[in-house]
């Protein structure tokens, strides 16, 4: 007992703590409620409190014991807290000193959607690398959902104002309850084998989690993974994520955004495209045809310059030119030709013994040997010599020689 004794803060606190943990039953409890005002601080120690009605208990699960932890619950979940009250004397408070957690209700759910998660993330079910991009304009898109929900009714709404070209399959499925995962897997198979459809969505309307936990289980998820098609998932509001999200190759907010991102050209962007397109095929239609234009006059030109016609002109025009020039070097060549006769012929006339007959001389010639006299030394008396005269001829007999320089006296014998 206290009594009228006086003591200090820290001391009241130190026995009031000493008090709760001298309590065996205190050591050793199992509190459920609803977690709030969670948080985790850089050292890895979590903090949160357990709330029933208006009561609520200060927890503490330090990070020795939050590492083994599968999952950490959220805001909102049911757990049962295992560990041992205690006080943190700075603030003067008691708390539970947490060793486990129990989720409860959506609190075990989303524990197990977190294991499943983790574990197909470590296989690769995940992986963006794999992830396929859409089809830029679909011909046929297949939709894997209920057909007498809203989905249905607002996939068709947006696919009717923004691309009413395309040819649409619902594969309807049961998306909530027992066999709704059963009823999935077969629509995603039955669009396979029909193989029309160059995209998938599978879509559902918003809900609690269980709900929707028929989009959360591994056999759907692998039905998803080894879909040969595009798949994109629309299941929930734009909060909720689920297995199938990640598996997909795309994800979208709600059913309505999936209507939109599979097709992301409307109508009015395709009709402006379709007038680019044409404005431009024109183009090059026209430069096409003048090209070509241009091409056929080039093989005129080059047919014309290669014709037989063609080349005989050239060739006779060739053979004239020839001819002019043989003509030209004939002429020039009789001309040289008849220079050169020419003086040939003044050089012959000026060596002939004929020449100097027409100025006057004569040739004496020995009738008996046919020789020329050349000189009077050669000449003898009673020589009879063949006088040649330009004109004739005239035979006589030598009745005197005078060689040049004798003084005019006769030479040999007298007759």
């Amino acid at each position: 007992m206290l009594g009228s004794e006086t003591i200090g803060v820290a001391e009241l606190t130190q026995r009031i703590k000493d008090l709760l943990e001298a309590q065996p039953e205190l050591q050793f409890v199992r509190v459920r409620g609803e977690i709030t005002n969670a948080r985790t601080y850089a050292s890895g120690h979590w903090y949160f409190s357990l709330r029933e009605g208006e009561v609520q208990l200060r927890c503490v699960l330090f990070r020795s014991a939050a590492q083994w932890l599968p999952y950490l619950p959220h805001d909102g979940d049911e757990v049962i807290a295992t560990g041992s009250i205690g006080v943190y004397e700075r603030d003067g408070v008691y708390q539970l000193y947490v060793d486990h957690l129990e989720p409860l209700g959506d609190g075990a759910l989303r524990q197990q959607l977190e294991l499943l998660k983790q574990k197909l993330e470590r296989e690769g079910l995940f992986d963006e690398a794999r992830k396929r991009s859409l089809p830029p304009l679909p011909r046929c898109i297949a939709v894997v959902t209920s057909p007498h929900g809203a989905v249905w009714h607002d996939i068709q709404s947006v696919l009717r104002r923004r691309y009413p070209y395309v040819h649409l399959i619902l594969a309807p499925a049961r998306v909530q309850g027992d066999g709704a995962v059963e009823s999935l897997v077969a629509a995603l198979q039955a669009i396979q084998a029909d193989g029309r459809a160059q995209v998938v969505i599978i879509a559902r309307g918003g809900g609690s989690l269980e709900d929707l936990w028929a989009f959360n289980d591994e056999r759907l998820a692998r039905t998803v993974f080894a879909c040969r098609i595009p798949v994109v998932s629309a299941v929930g509001h734009q909060t909720d994520w689920t297995i199938c999200d990640y598996v997909a190759d795309l994800r979208a907010p709600t059913p309505s955004a999936a209507a939109e991102i599979v097709t992301p050209y409307d109508r009015a962007t395709l009709l402006s495209w379709l007038h680019g397109f044409s404005e431009r095929l024109n183009e090059q239609i026209a430069r096409r045809v003048e090209a070509s234009r241009e091409h056929v006059n080039q093989l005129e030109h080059r047919l014309q310059r290669a014709a037989p016609r063609h080349r005989m002109d050239n060739l006779r025009q060739r053979l004239d030119q020839s001819a002019q020039r043989l003509d030209l070097a004939i002429t020039h060549h009789l001309l040289r030709a008849r220079n050169q006769v020419r003086t040939l012929a003044r050089e012959l006339e000026l060596l002939s013994p004929y020449g100097p007959l027409e100025r006057g001389y004569l040739l004496a010639e020995d009738m008996a040997s046919g020789n020329l006299v050349r000189s009077a030394n050669h000449v003898t008396i009673g020589q009879r010599l063949r006088l040649h005269f330009s004109d004739g001829t005239a035979e006589t007999s030598v009745q005197a020689v005078q060689p040049k320089g004798t003084g005019g006296g006769s030479h040999g014998r007298a007759p």
